[in-house]
């Protein structure tokens, strides 16, 4: 079992891997803390992904094992994800919402036919640890953090070619999962991290860090908490977080019973989020890139703020931003200290035309 405080000062055993460098500068942020930003290369760490494919340390993240006979409904009554009736193995997100339908934690799931493992970001572990485990009541459940580290394996062409990989004592392999690129999610224990990284890399599949995951993640425009969201944030600023056909998300729409959901239904159904996650083209001539939590303004107006900032080996310096829908149109916002940067139109929120609800509530009045 992993010790929550532990996860603070965890230095994974692949920063050992040849180039291994940790975050710098103002990538020195908790969402990175602990495992390789890059092994030397970068930016053609990224390029793996499009190739033979390469594989992401993601050791730094804590790991919930949820098992017992009551495990999917006592989950699924908790958390914004429909999770009963599901095929095996199954992997996505889910969200733990307030009674206002603000994001109090943001959790990734493989689930097999025994258990559900439930991977945060460090800081989020022991909180959400505590709330399940308040919840308990007479569910038939049994709750533990264990010592298992995930790693994300991506690539575009050879995705299959890793279920020739041996994997010693793997505890889940995810299915792919919603990303920019097709991304598969493996969970082992800690203690395997370096034999997996070797028997991935006889394989064909490259060391990339938290860089290369980092700029895939904004070119497929999903959040992370600690960077893209704040605490009023509900789940549709971020469009990808919203289950709607075969995109699995973390809401699904068609399930209730949970905290926050009338927050989600209004919205749904009646109206818009007042501010949308968007992806952003950053200056890349200013002689420094403004920093997460940047204040965005447009025309001298306040209207968001900067999240994650990356570098990408093709659209230079990109980042995540959380703006006023009323700002949308705006040709150029300003970052921290007059860095200019554009609204990829790609990223834009689609105009659904008129709300169910609203349509409703317009026929019974007539309208």
């Amino acid at each position: 079992m992993t010790n929550p405080e532990s996860l603070a000062t965890y230095s994974s055993p692949l920063l050992n891997l040849p180039g291994a460098a940790e975050p710098q500068g103002g990538n020195e942020i908790p969402e990175y803390t602990g495992v390789a930003w890059h092994y030397g290369q970068p930016l053609v760490e990224q390029r793996y992904f499009e190739r033979s494919g390469g594989f992401v340390d993601r050791s730094h993240r804590g790991v919930l094992c949820i098992s017992g006979e009551d495990a999917a409904v006592f989950l699924n009554n908790l958390v914004s994800q429909k999770l009963i009736d599901l095929p095996h193995p199954w992997a996505g997100e889910a969200l733990d919402l307030d009674i206002q339908g603000h994001v109090v934690h943001h959790m990734e799931i493989i689930a097999t036919d025994e258990v559900f493992y439930v991977h945060v970001p460090a800081a989020q572990l022991e909180s959400l640890h505590i709330f399940f485990t308040r919840m308990i009541f007479w569910s038939k459940v049994t709750i533990e953090v264990i010592d298992a580290a995930v790693i994300s394996v991506i690539s575009a062409q050879h995705l299959d070619a890793l279920v020739d990989v041996p994997l010693p004592e793997e505890l889940a392999v995810s299915p792919v999962i919603d990303f920019s690129l097709p991304r598969r999610d493996i969970l082992v224990p800690r203690a395997s991290l370096m034999a997996v990284a070797a028997s991935l890399q006889e394989h064909g599949f490259q060391p990339a860090g938290m860089m290369a995951y980092t700029a895939a993640r904004v070119r497929s425009v999903q959040p992370v908490m600690s960077l893209d969201m704040d605490a009023t944030t509900i789940p549709h600023e971020a469009a990808s977080l919203i289950g709607r056909g075969d995109h699995i998300g973390a809401v699904h729409l068609n399930k209730g019973c949970y905290r926050g959901q009338e927050t989600v239904g209004r919205v749904e159904n009646l109206g818009r989020s007042p501010r949308v996650l968007v992806m952003v083209l950053i200056d890349g001539s200013a002689p420094e890139q403004p920093h997460p939590a940047a204040p965005l303004t447009a025309g001298g107006r306040t209207v968001g703020f900067l999240g994650t900032v990356v570098d990408d080996f093709e659209l230079g310096p990109i980042g995540l931003a959380v703006v006023k829908r009323s700002a949308l149109k705006s040709v150029t916002l300003q970052a921290g200290d007059d860095v200019a940067l554009s609204i990829d139109p790609d990223s834009l929120p689609h105009d659904d035309g008129e709300k169910a609800g609203r349509v409703a509530i317009n026929k019974l009045r007539g309208l």
